[in-house]
């Protein structure tokens, strides 16, 4: 599979974008060639892995789910690829089987990552995937919105305190990277469906969203309660997270969550969806946290930040960056 200029997507323009209505022919072409157009090629085992002191050793074994991350990124890789052999479209077959292939990819660093610094996490069997695909894919596809938004705050946290060397952070940016890829092309897929469906689809879509975040809160909730068992009865975010930033609290870890979403998004093309229930959940509760507090003024951290994809970035990216800027 040619990721950089596939036969599929020659007609598009890719200097020319027009207004486009969702779920039209030019919504599906704009952003499965955006997808495929921003692909990094990079081999797991051949990243620059450093070697770590033994504090910062004993702070990445201490962290209690690398199980289910592990687990996570196989079962992810089984999800998208049973469902793209579900789907007829061949451009959006082969976007999905992309990101199929990149989650894949996600599990072999994982286990990479697992092997060079002796983590404790075995491999577990794989769940029975059942016969709805297209709900599992729907569940896998918000549970990654979720999971990012919190995720973008939780990195830039790390990063600025310097929770394990830069090094080993500017390959798990690369992953930020194409996981924020993975949930615009999502939410965009999810509204060109929905949309092909009829008006009916599209006006009971916002409660189908919230439907599918409650899940994937409960999913979240179950794994937190795993992380906490294996923790010795401590929850991680409350022991760990400690660590990177002294005075942490709630609406500190909102701010950057909400900021680095917006930076994030901000190398997509302008014209593309991106998700919006959790952005604008996240404004909404940071305008009634900032009245509370009115007196409580946050100390900016003024800690330089990752180019976003680790430098890795395809040089349309780059300029969408840049102009961002």
């Amino acid at each position: 599979m040619d990721k950089t200029k596939p036969a599929a997507f020659n007609r598009l323009n890719e200097a020319r974008w027009v207004s486009m209505k969702i779920g039209s022919q030019e919504h599906r072409d704009a952003f499965c060639a955006h997808f495929m157009q921003t692909y990094i090629e990079y081999d797991p085992e051949a990243l620059p892995w450093p070697e770590l002191d033994a504090a910062a050793l004993h702070r990445l074994r201490s962290v209690p789910f690398w199980e289910e991350v592990f687990y996570t990124e196989r079962r992810a890789g089984a999800i998208v690829a049973a469902f793209t052999e579900t789907v007829s479209d061949p451009i959006l077959k082969e976007a999905l089987a992309l990101q199929g292939e990149e989650e894949t990819r996600h599990a072999r660093l994982i286990r990479v990552l697992i092997d060079k610094y002796g983590l404790d996490a075995p491999e577990r069997p794989m769940e029975d995937l059942g016969p709805d695909i297209e709900t599992r894919f729907k569940d896998f596809g918000f549970g990654e919105c979720l999971d990012s938004f919190l995720g973008f705050g939780l990195f830039k946290i790390a990063w600025q305190a310097e929770f394990l060397p830069r090094e080993m952070l500017q390959i798990f940016e690369t992953l930020m990277f194409e996981e924020t890829r993975h949930i615009v092309f999502f939410i965009n897929w999810m509204a060109y469906t929905e949309a092909r469906r009829g008006w009916l689809a599209r006006t009971v879509s916002p409660l189908i969203s919230v439907r599918y975040y409650l899940r994937a809160l409960r999913r979240m909730a179950g794994l937190a309660n795993r992380g906490k068992q294996l923790n010795d009865g401590k929850n991680f975010a409350a022991t760990q997270v400690s660590m990177f930033l002294d005075g942490f609290n709630f609406r500190r870890f909102l701010e950057d969550c909400y900021a680095e979403n917006a930076r994030r998004m901000s190398v997509f093309e302008p014209e593309l969806l991106r998700p919006s229930f959790l952005p604008q959940l996240a404004a909404g509760a940071l305008k009634a946290l900032r009245l509370w507090s009115v007196r409580a003024e946050i100390e900016p951290n003024t800690v330089a930040l990752p180019p976003i994809g680790g430098g890795r970035l395809p040089e349309r990216a780059r300029d969408l960056a840049r102009a961002d800027q």
